[in-house]
């Protein structure tokens, strides 16, 4: 009897100690992936969230601007989130490769993802907005702010391209140029 007790005792301790690490491990990742600048799926962050890496580490002239123009938004309905912004080389090497495995091909992948050697996320210049009507109002407003959409395949894609007030440059047709 007092070895099934011990046995039990130490299979329950174990659970136990497996449990931690399993938890640990878990919660370690998504802290992993969050200093990445990686948002969960369906998360978005908001301009003004300075714990997040994908708003943090913006450059500080298109973090400044973003937020002048989330206010603006903001007084006129629209609520700005920021859906990616910077990004670890690692986190866009990783999208670039679910970007290939998607569609086949880097050459078809690199007209969605650039490789992190020409990511703009990953230097802090480039963030990616929504909701839709907010990509929709800064699409339409954002060169006031110095704010350009970039690619004409992502209309959530902008850069600060322009003084404010200035014109935006030609979109490029996708990523790939």
């Amino acid at each position: 009897m007092r070895r099934t007790t011990r046995r039990t005792i130490t299979a329950v301790g174990t659970v136990a100690v497996l449990g931690a690490v399993a938890a640990f491990a878990v919660g370690g990742s998504e802290q992993v992936r969050a200093a990445d600048g990686e948002l969960a799926t369906g998360v978005s962050a908001s301009p003004f969230d300075d714990g997040s890496a994908a708003v943090s580490r913006l450059d500080p002239a298109l973090l400044a601007a973003l937020r002048a123009a989330a206010t603006d938004a903001k007084a006129q309905g629209i609520e700005l989130r920021v859906t990616s912004g910077w990004r670890s080389r690692s986190y866009q090497q990783r999208l670039l490769d679910a970007a290939v495995a998607k569609h086949g091909s880097l050459e078809l992948a690199r007209r969605f993802v650039n490789t992190p050697e020409k990511s703009s996320h990953v230097s802090g210049k480039a963030v990616d907005v929504g909701p839709t009507d907010a990509d929709d109002w800064l699409n339409r407003k954002g060169a006031r702010y110095g704010l350009c959409q970039v690619y004409a395949n992502e209309m959530w894609h902008f850069e600060l391209l322009t003084t404010p007030g200035g014109r935006c440059p030609a979109q490029l047709p996708d990523a790939a140029g």
